[in-house]
């Protein structure tokens, strides 16, 4: 099989579209590439494609059209236990009968691996995940977290080079889902492991990964790194879907070079960034993140548009405060500071002003 893969790239998807009726595409025209190593998360709301990818790369699933590529050999045609790949779902698929050293070993025994290295191999999966005492135990007699660890172990117990998580933490409550994150991501890094990692969970996305992939309608809207997809996002559908964001809609009046000033439904003038508006008289919507937003005039420049606003609801948070304002006709407006000393508290019903810098304004496709 002649090499004509990415050389950098060790998961390769080239052109590959996914069809279950033969007309419509779930997955259209996917084209990703990924170095060894990396933590890469797919995110994207249900029926988005993310998890036909997955089982797509893990042999599940076919590929209607283009090439599957692992370490620079197409794998469309190796069935799924000769791909090396290991999975974790959410539903933990251990086989209720067999201990978890059992479990463990079932890879091993499927690699025809001789007792003692099987022993080993075991055992060191099991201390990796911190569950070396509860070898003996049935899948039964653990809790959702600690069946969770083992089906991690299980995953790497064969020392895979690539692992597929398919949303692995779903089942779990809040703060045992945030230690695991913490957890998984230790150990992909550790170990060296190159992850896949499917979620619809953003928080979840950006916290554990080293590019996030973000799926909408069968194509990949946004690939970049956490803090690029949250600050910079490059359509409306990335900026709504990851963290809070605030919309306002208009109409660009003009534009040069880095900024343009856009003229809201009700009138008012603000300067964005121009991200996918070409012209003057394209209809945008225009994001800007809650912490962005400034109500505290000595922090804003001299000459920098403002907006009239009327406090609508405070909410606290504990570490942050949150309020929802009425700004040029949305009343879901929302700011976000944080509960320091000299923090300012606005009551409902106060009339204020509130600006902020252009460059963290962006115009986006309406």
């Amino acid at each position: 099989m002649a090499d004509t893969g990415n050389h950098d790239a060790f998961v390769e998807f080239k052109r590959v579209q996914k069809s279950y009726d033969g007309e419509n595409l779930v997955v259209k025209d996917l084209n990703l590439s990924m170095p060894r190593g990396e933590f890469l998360t797919m995110l994207g709301p249900s029926g988005s494609g993310k998890t036909t990818c997955l089982m797509m790369l893990a042999g599940f699933e076919t590929a209607t059209h283009g090439e599957i590529l692992l370490g620079g050999t197409s794998i469309n045609n190796i069935p799924p236990h000769k791909r090396g790949i290991g999975m974790v779902f959410q539903n933990y698929a251990l086989f209720p009968h067999m201990t978890v050293a059992e479990n463990l070993s079932f890879p091993l025994e499927v690699r025809k691996l001789g007792k003692s290295e099987r022993e080993a191999k075991v055992k060191r999966a099991l201390d990796m995940v911190q569950m070396g005492a509860f070898g003996g135990r049935r899948p039964a007699q653990l809790s959702g977290g600690q069946q969770q660890r083992i089906a991690l172990a299980r995953a790497l117990v064969f020392e895979p080079e690539l692992v597929l998580m398919d949303e692995p933490l779903g089942a779990l409550d809040k703060q045992l889902r945030e230690h695991m994150q913490f957890e998984i991501t230790r150990l992909a890094h550790e170990l060296g492991i190159t992850t896949v990692y499917v979620t619809h969970d953003q928080t979840e996305a950006l916290t554990m990964s080293d590019r996030v992939a973000v799926f909408d309608d069968g194509r990949i809207q946004q690939l970049a790194p956490p803090d690029q997809l949250y600050e910079a996002p490059e359509n409306s559908f990335v900026a709504q879907f990851i963290g809070e964001n605030n919309t306002l809609e208009g109409v660009v009046t003009s534009i040069s070079g880095d900024t343009c000033v856009i003229t809201l439904d009700d009138g008012e003038e603000i300067d964005a960034v121009p991200v996918n508006v070409h012209n003057v008289g394209d209809r945008t919507k225009v994001s800007i993140r809650p912490e962005r937003v400034e109500f505290n005039k000595d922090r804003l420049h001299a000459d920098a548009h403002t907006l009239k606003a009327k406090v609508l609801e405070f909410i606290y948070m504990g570490d942050i405060f949150r309020f929802r304002l009425s700004v040029a006709g949305n009343d879901e407006f929302i700011v976000k500071t944080r509960n320091a000393p000299d923090a300012i508290k606005l009551a409902p019903g106060q009339d204020i002003e509130i600006g902020w810098l252009p460059q963290d304004c962006r115009a986006l496709d309406a």
